[in-house]
């Protein structure tokens, strides 16, 4: 038997061990994590190079302040992505294939050409992390890095023709090496919990430069091309047969969100930790990673900067393949049609490439990337609300009051914050923000 037959068994296997469990003849933990997949690829989204440079900015300058801002931007990701995987589990389509067969053609062109920007920014901060990564772990030159990255993630994009599960396995397996490499810096650096924790629960943005961060830090967060990605990673994977099953299917699917989401949650609040640790005393002004990454050698010491950078690695390179399978969704649910994994992978890098070649400063390029997805976000944000309260759409399954309620309210707070980031760039006064 061949390996890829092998592999592609794995995903068959999955799939009819999911159907034992659906009809009641087989139980237990193990049987939980047959469920597990589609969440834990979508939580690396969250945890993504751009997380690494809004998250650096705000612990080095802001020390634990900003850390309410880390968790509600999860909170708010928890329910997005639940609502994501409902919408695939119960109609059997992703986020993009219903734009395009609920919305005019004016709106779902400008609706896709606007979430093909996305997807571009959103390899630009994962494909530049991992490059940057590799470079500074391996001491080579960032375009060397940028070259390794490619080839790694293009390599990590064939799996996806063997099945589903070797991507969930990978995935999940560079999931729970950056987890461990921030538990790891938690034991390193002198973190005061007390403000951490007060950070956490009282609200506070100090001024201009904070606001800029603190919808960096949602545009890294709430990710559009994850939002998209969910629901198609639900929709073909052990599809309910009937509403018994589409409601099984949701219980375990909401479990894995809130547990998927709470470790990235978890991590990206370890970065703002870490960086509030190590730098906000002595080194606010530390903004970039590679700063970062040299300034906690003698601050921290070796083992401390090489985690960093591992974490930073693994990072890059899963996400970046994450991104391009998103993209791929995305064109293939808007307009109808795919083109080449290689094409796609070619063309989402050229902006990486562009911003290292003219000198741009990465990190401020990661930062600026961010916010631009943040704007891109109210666009799937809005969509989801729109579909999964539909009750045409969704039949019994449609969003309950509280659900919706909070959907509608984590809209607000993304469009708020954008409209108040707008007004600061074009210089019109905010009051208290002077």
């Amino acid at each position: 038997m061949t390996d890829s037959l092998v592999r592609r068994t794995l995903s068959e296997r999955t799939d009819m061990q999911i159907r034992e469990v659906l009809a009641g003849r087989r139980r237990g933990f193990r049987s939980n994590l047959l469920f597990a997949g589609p969440a834990v690829i979508a939580s690396i989204a969250y945890m993504d190079p751009g997380n690494f440079a809004t998250n650096i900015q705000a612990g080095s300058a802001y020390g634990y302040t900003l850390l309410w801002v880390v968790l509600t931007a999860n909170l708010i990701a928890m329910l997005f992505q639940a609502l994501s995987a409902k919408l695939g589990i119960v109609t059997g389509h992703n986020l993009a294939e219903l734009c395009r067969d609920r919305f005019p053609a004016p709106i779902r062109y400008t609706m896709w050409g606007i979430s093909e920007i996305a997807a571009m920014a959103t390899d630009l901060a994962e494909f530049l992390g991992g490059a940057i990564g590799l470079s500074l772990l391996f001491h080579m030159p960032l375009i060397a890095g940028m070259a390794v990255t490619a080839v790694v993630t293009y390599g990590m994009l064939l799996m996806d023709k063997r099945g589903f599960r070797p991507m969930e396995l990978v995935i999940g397996g560079l999931v729970a090496i950056i987890s461990l490499c921030y538990i790891l810096e938690m034991f390193i650096a002198p973190v005061a919990w007390g403000q951490a924790g007060m950070g956490a629960i009282l609200p506070s943005i100090p001024d201009s430069t904070a606001l800029t961060i603190s919808v960096g830090i949602i545009g890294a967060t709430v990710m559009p091309h994850a939002l998209y990605l969910h629901s198609g990673l639900t929709q073909h994977r052990a599809p309910g047969r009937n509403d018994s099953e589409r409601r099984k299917l949701l219980s375990f699917s909401n479990w894995e969100c809130v547990i998927a989401l709470a470790v990235a949650g978890a991590v990206n609040m370890a970065m703002v930790i870490m960086a509030s640790a190590a730098f906000h005393a002595g080194h606010p002004a530390v903004a970039e990673i590679q700063s970062a990454y040299h300034t906690l050698t003698p601050l921290l010491g070796g083992a401390a900067a090489s985690i960093f950078l591992i974490s930073l690695m693994a990072s890059g390179i899963s996400s970046s393949a994450v991104g391009t399978m998103a993209g791929q969704m995305i064109m293939q649910g808007f307009v109808g049609f795919r083109i080449p994994v290689w094409l796609r992978r070619l063309v989402t890098m050229l902006p990486a490439f562009v911003v290292v070649l003219m000198g741009v400063n990465t990190t401020e390029a990661l930062v600026y990337s961010q916010v631009v997805l943040s704007f891109a976000l109210p666009i799937p944000m809005i969509a989801l609300v729109l579909f999964t309260r539909n009750r045409a759409i969704m039949g019994n399954f449609a969003n309950g009051r509280l659900t919706d309620i909070g959907a509608i309210l984590g809209t607000i707070i993304i469009l708020c914050l954008n409209a108040i980031l707008l007004c600061q760039t074009f210089g019109i006064p905010i009051p208290g923000l002077e």
